[in-house]
């Protein structure tokens, strides 16, 4: 049974491509982010060159720029390893991937339907699926004028081309067209598609890692976060309800969890509590071992485990009893006998 829940858990990366850290991996990912998202500031100044963009077009330029001023906002915490930025720049990123997804679903149905409608219908037409008369404009290979392969000029008189002379041109048909109309399965199954659909597969799986990398740094920063502010002592299950489950670092009664921030944060951690405060088997070993990586990317000396344990007991109250404060000057202790007051 154990097995079969290890099978089927959420991958967590302990390091970004077994090179960098998992906060180095999430600068970078963000940093690609960025520059995804600088695309929709572009598109949009398109438009002051006349260029027609469909309604579909529009709304993803207009995303863009969107996304763009929120992954900015946040990604300077990633440094700072904030609970609340990192989880929402987490939720946001994954948001993001399924709202692409989308888009290039749609676009790329599109461009199957303009490639289908390029092998069966020479003579042109307008071009079916959203936003496919922007992609007929600017591919430069559908609706020709002249469906030929080459062309062949002859002249006259064999001595070539002198002044005055006509040379006449022969063209050669080109690709054969079928009369059946533009259809999705009929541009998957062209040869040209399916280099296109390899393309955007190995693209999408390079994406859910980047997710995966991204989802692992955030939960590493509230376990830290929780290990660091626990109502008792440093261990992640303290101060929790159920024994499964580490303490929701944004509780009421916690700082984190007051106002807005507080709401938001409670409901993000609700949309994956268990991923996000599941206690699973070998969680203190990740936590370990990624810290650990950081530290050695970063050239930091290990922490001194006697410094450790002495928090933890601090914490949980079963320390030695702090020291005396020390007498000022003409003041001394009283101590009082056992039998004072019979």
């Amino acid at each position: 049974m154990g097995f079969t829940t290890r099978w089927y858990r959420i991958p967590r990366p302990q390091t970004f491509l077994y090179l960098m850290s998992l906060r180095t991996g999430t600068e970078l990912i963000t940093l690609s982010l960025l520059l995804n998202k600088v695309s929709g500031v572009y598109g949009l100044l398109a438009l002051l060159t006349g260029l027609h963009l469909s309604s579909l077009q529009l709304s993803m330029y207009i995303y863009s720029i969107l996304a763009l001023v929120i992954t900015v906002l946040l990604a300077s915490h990633i440094r700072t390893q904030s609970p609340f930025h990192c989880l929402a720049l987490a939720c946001f990123y994954i948001l993001d991937s399924i709202i692409n997804a989308a888009y290039t679903t749609a676009f790329g149905i599109t461009w199957f339907l303009v490639i289908s409608q390029h092998h069966s219908d020479a003579s042109g037409g307008k071009a079916p699926g959203a936003g496919g008369s922007t992609i007929d404009e600017t591919a430069g290979f559908t609706s020709p004028q002249y469906n030929v392969s080459h062309v062949d000029v002859a002249v006259a008189p064999d001595q070539g081309v002198g002044p005055g002379d006509e040379a006449v041109t022969v063209g050669h048909p080109g690709f054969s067209t079928t009369k059946i109309g533009p259809s999705l399965g009929h541009g998957v199954l062209q040869p040209e598609s399916m280099s296109s659909i390899i393309t955007i597969c190995a693209l999408w799986a390079v994406r859910v890692y980047f997710v995966l990398v991204i989802m692992s740094y955030a939960r590493l920063v509230l376990r830290q976060h929780i290990a660091a502010t626990s109502r008792a002592n440093m261990a992640l299950h303290t101060g929790s309800k159920s024994a499964t489950m580490v303490e929701n670092p944004f509780s009421p009664h916690y700082a984190e969890g007051r106002g807005w921030k507080g709401k938001l944060g409670r409901f993000m951690v609700a949309l994956g509590k268990t991923y996000w405060l599941g206690s699973e088997e070998g969680d203190e070993a990740w936590m370990n071992n990624a810290q650990s990586y950081r530290r050695r990317e970063e050239g930091l000396a290990s922490p001194v485990p006697g410094v450790v344990e002495r928090e933890r007991r601090r914490r949980s109250g079963t320390g030695p009893p702090p020291p005396m404060p020390p007498l000022q000057a003409g003041q001394y202790l009283r101590v009082q006998d056992a039998t004072d007051g019979r």
